[in-house]
C-alpha cells in the first residue's frame, strides 16, 4: 500500500495539520491567530525560498567543484586566497564531502591555510543571503558576512604562521 519514503514525507505536514486541527478545535482564536502567523511568516519567505531555489540549480549545473579547484593554484597567493574564499562561499553540500578533497589537494601543495580559509568560508551561504537580508536587512547581512570573510582570512593567517608542515 503505503511505502515508507511517502509515509516519512508525509508525516510532518499531516502532524501538523492535526495539531492545527485539535487546536481549533479546543481554542479556535488561539489557532487562527497562529494560522494567520504561520501565512505571514510563509509569505515573507516564499520569493528568497524561490530564489535559492533558482540560484542552487544554477549554480549546480554550470558550476563544479573541480572547476574551481584549477584556479586555486599552489601555495600561498593572493590569487589563491581570492579564489579559495569564492570557492569556499559557494561550495555546497556536507562539510565532510569536502575534506577527502582538501586532504588530495593538500597532497598536490595546497597549503592548511588554504584549507582554512576555504573552511572558514563556507559558512556564507549565497542562497540563504536573500532569506537572511529578509530578517536582519541589508546592513546587518553585509556587515557579518565581512566579519566572516576577515575571520577565515585570519585563521589562515594563524594556520600558516603556527601549522607549518
Amino acid at each position: 500500500m503505503f511505502n515508507k519514503r511517502l509515509i516519512k514525507k508525509l508525516f510532518l505536514p499531516v502532524t501538523i495539520l492535526v495539531i492545527y486541527g485539535i487546536t481549533f478545535a479546543v481554542v479556535p482564536d488561539k489557532a487562527l491567530t497562529a494560522f494567520k502567523s504561520s501565512m505571514k511568516i510563509f509569505q515573507n519567505l516564499i520569493f528568497p525560498l524561490c530564489f535559492i531555489f533558482i540560484l542552487m540549480l544554477a549554480l549546480n549545473l554550470f558550476i563544479k567543484p573541480k572547476h574551481i579547484i584549477k584556479y586555486i593554484g599552489r601555495g600561498m597567493s593572493v590569487r589563491g586566497v581570492i579564489f579559495t574564499t569564492i570557492a569556499g562561499i559557494i561550495s555546497m553540500g556536507p562539510i565532510y564531502a569536502w575534506y577527502a578533497l582538501l586532504k588530495e589537494l593538500k597532497e598536490k601543495g595546497f597549503e592548511n591555510s588554504l584549507a582554512a580559509v576555504f573552511l572558514g568560508t563556507r559558512a556564507i551561504k549565497p542562497f540563504l543571503l536573500p532569506v537572511m537580508i529578509s530578517y536582519f536587512g541589508w546592513i546587518y547581512t553585509l556587515t557579518l558576512s565581512i566579519y566572516m570573510i576577515l575571520g577565515a582570512l585570519a585563521v589562515g593567517f594563524c594556520i600558516a604562521v603556527t601549522a607549518k608542515e
